[in-house]
């Protein structure tokens, strides 16, 4: 089969808003998420900034029952649980208790769910001798699986419900892996998306590694600088992003709204080989990857409006920037739009890429393109790759049919989803 697959319904847990609604404003308006951390200044770390979501008791009741509201304490998982409702919600879906719905499955992915820092009591009970009183949640709440299955308590999905676990490319591959599974047949919809946990034995080893920027502990909205000149490294975030796939025939037969379709997607590693390691991409395999995606889609540099990228506010950035250029092909003046909501909300690692495609679907809806916030100067090694005007530093009106997204990772691993605006009739 190859069935046509459509997004149907969107949510998102981020650390400058909770839920698409106020996203959207975060957005426009260019509103930062990111904060001091008293923790991590305490710890020494050079880094003591952090995107964080404010998650309230009062949005969280939205949402859970007494048990979620009150007895669930990783933040990952609760993140998860909370853009998944709302994603399935937004899609006009129910569930019900006593059903299960074998049409329906679910993908899920998370980083290092484990090390949460909501799980501090965990790793101090057993430090002390006290494996006794871990309690029973230890383990569910600590498994990279945990996501997905506590949302699954919820809603009762019977089809595949899996989680993936791939550095930063982790929330754009969920997506692919829905989208593949759709087009073969095998379920009617997916819901797609991953999380990220927060605290100091996440954020700790990046730290360690002097990839995190340490210059704006005084300044935190200021630290997160993607394609700035004057950037020194990211800031780590957290959080989770949330989409219902859909089969093309599904959504029509009961009348859902639709956000966009996905025309193409890729994945792929670059083998650390060729300038490919742990920590740095493999460029020829960037590029196959992108251009993979455009071919399935079969779409041409032209058409594309909007570029979502990963862009983290390191030297890799520029590196990015020169891999789109050979990627897209066409000449310096015709590259399209560009950006990046890490600004505002840090690199959210495995939750970057589905909360970074959750502000695409807004921004397709929409008709806009939020800035690149934080600009002082773009680095000029990007500049010698594309114009000043494809990287906009304030939120501009532009009808956004025909969007790229974009992730890489650790291990030398891509990839890249194409979308388009869906127009009814």
């Amino acid at each position: 089969m190859n069935n046509r697959v459509v997004i149907t319904g969107i949510g998102v847990v981020a650390p400058n808003a909770l839920g698409t609604v106020d996203f959207e404003i975060a957005l426009k308006e260019g509103r930062s998420g990111i904060r001091f951390f008293e923790a991590s200044q305490s710890l020494n770390f050079r880094c003591q900034i952090a995107g964080k979501p404010m998650v309230t008791e009062k949005y969280k009741s939205q949402f859970f029952d007494d048990y979620y509201q009150n007895k669930l304490d990783n933040n990952a998982i609760i993140y998860a649980c909370l853009a998944g409702l709302e994603a399935w919600k937004d899609a006009g879906l129910t569930y019900h208790q006593d059903q299960i719905d074998f049409d329906s499955g679910m993908i899920i992915g998370s980083g290092a769910l484990g090390l949460d820092g909501s799980n501090h009591a965990v790793f101090s009970k057993i430090l002390k001798g006290n494996v006794k009183r871990l309690g029973s949640r230890a383990i569910p709440e600590s498994m990279s699986s945990g996501a997905a299955a506590y949302l699954n308590k919820i809603l009762g999905l019977g089809n595949r419900v899996l989680s993936n676990s791939s550095a930063c490319i982790t929330g754009s591959e969920s997506v692919l892996l829905g989208y593949e599974y759709l087009k073969l047949g095998k379920a009617k919809r997916m819901l797609c998306g991953s999380t990220e946990g927060d605290g100091v034995f996440i954020w700790g080893a990046f730290d360690a590694m002097r990839i995190l920027t340490s210059d704006s502990n005084v300044n935190p909205t200021n630290g997160s600088r993607p394609m700035c000149k004057s950037s020194v490294g990211f800031v780590p975030g957290s959080g989770s992003g949330s989409m219902v796939l859909e089969t093309l025939e599904s959504a029509q037969s009961r009348g859902a709204k639709i956000y966009a379709e996905i025309l193409g997607a890729d994945v792929n590693s670059g083998g650390l080989r060729d300038g490919g390691s742990m920590t740095a991409p493999n460029s020829n395999a960037v590029v196959h990857c992108m251009k993979n995606s455009l071919n399935q889609a079969r779409v041409i540099s032209d058409e594309i409006d909007l570029i979502s990228g990963h862009l983290t506010g390191t030297k890799g950035d520029a590196t990015e920037i020169k891999n789109w250029n050979k990627a897209l092909g066409g000449t310096q003046d015709q590259f399209p739009l560009i950006n990046t909501p890490k600004s505002m909300i840090g690199h959210c690692i495995a939750a970057a890429g589905s909360i970074e495609l959750v502000a695409t679907l807004i921004q397709m809806e929409k008709s806009f393109v939020h800035g690149n916030y934080n600009i002082k100067e773009i680095h000029p090694d990007i500049t010698a790759e594309i114009p000043a005007k494809s990287i906009p530093v304030h939120t501009v009106h532009k009808e956004i049919n025909t969007a790229i997204k974009a992730n890489f990772a650790f291990g030398d691993l891509n990839c890249s989803l194409v979308l388009r605006k869906w127009q009814d009739g």
